[in-house]
């Protein structure tokens, strides 16, 4: 796909705030994406070993997100997911794949080892939902990659969501000599694929989660590509428009987003997105590497 960028959202729909808004409208979704930094079922495990006061913590924030659904990443199990995400209170779907074959050591953490890192949803109780089948194509065949994972939620109006994560280390141009860019841009037709599906059905859909690239960048490949406009109603739209981001000093353009298609970026509150910031403690006291964001849609 090669043109039509769709970054030009009303500005009303921007907002800066540290915290989210913890009430919900009985007639919206707050709809949010959290890469959670590798997750682990057991304390002191995996390349962030956390302690119970780290989950503890982790807990406070996402009551303090107040999202009716997260799309997670870097979760090693549905265990770890419920550390965090109260059972009573949230749905917890993981992904179908198999955990990951990767187990060499943590980079600069000796003694630490890999994790399985899998993506989900926590969806609120008393939310319709249903589980559609995974994305499984977005590995490439790779046990390594990850798989999207696919539900329909309602509050009305239903609208389709696919939790991704993609191939890191190619956040930004497409040198065919660097390793990753020819892994991320072969999952990128995948993702086109699904996208074009629903659009073609008249389904509102939303595509979100870590995209591991910097789509906001003016003239993004990976987003031009993606985004031709055939069929009408395909072209997403990056909620956070240009705006940068703000949960880590050195790094100011987005990697996680929430992408609507046409339908589902009619129906977007005007001031709606946020990034969570973690109630605006310091940065080295973030419990991921990833800040929350979330939107807010209409039922």
């Amino acid at each position: 796909m090669k043109s039509l960028i769709a970054l030009t959202l009303s500005a009303a729909l921007l907002s800066g705030c540290v915290g989210m808004t913890s009430t919900r409208d009985a007639g919206s979704l707050r709809i949010a994406s959290w890469n959670m930094e590798h997750l682990a079922e057991r304390d002191g495990e995996g390349c962030s070993p956390r302690t119970e006061a780290d989950y503890a913590r982790l807990r406070d924030h996402a009551a303090a997100l107040g999202a009716d659904v997260i799309a997670f990443q870097e979760v090693e199990s549905k265990a770890a997911a419920e550390r965090v995400l109260d059972p009573a209170i949230y749905d917890v779907v993981m992904s179908g794949r198999p955990p990951s074959t990767r187990s060499g050591e943590c980079r600069g953490r000796p003694g630490l080892f890999i994790q399985n890192q899998a993506v989900g949803f926590a969806i609120r109780k008393g939310v319709p939902w249903t589980r559609n089948p995974d994305l499984s194509a977005l590995a490439l065949g790779n046990p390594d990659l990850r798989w999207g994972v696919d539900v329909t939620v309602s509050r009305g109006r239903p609208v389709r969501l696919l939790a991704v994560h993609l191939k890191s280390g190619c956040n930004s141009g497409r040198e065919p000599t660097d390793p990753d860019c020819p892994v991320l841009f072969d999952q990128l037709p995948v993702l086109e694929g699904w996208s074009e599906a629903r659009a073609r059905n008249g389904e509102a859909f939303v595509v979100l989660g870590d995209w591991n690239r910097r789509l906001a960048s003016q003239g993004d490949a990976f987003l031009a590509d993606l985004n031709d406009g055939d069929p009408e109603g395909s072209v997403l739209t990056l909620t956070s428009g240009d705006r940068p981001a703000g949960c880590k000093a050195r790094y100011r353009e987005y990697i996680d987003f929430i992408a609507t298609g046409a339908s589902a970026t009619a129906r977007l509150e005007p001031g709606s997105f946020e990034e969570y910031r973690y109630g605006g403690i310091p940065e080295a006291e973030h419990p991921s590497d990833h800040c929350p964001i979330s939107v807010r849609i209409e039922g």
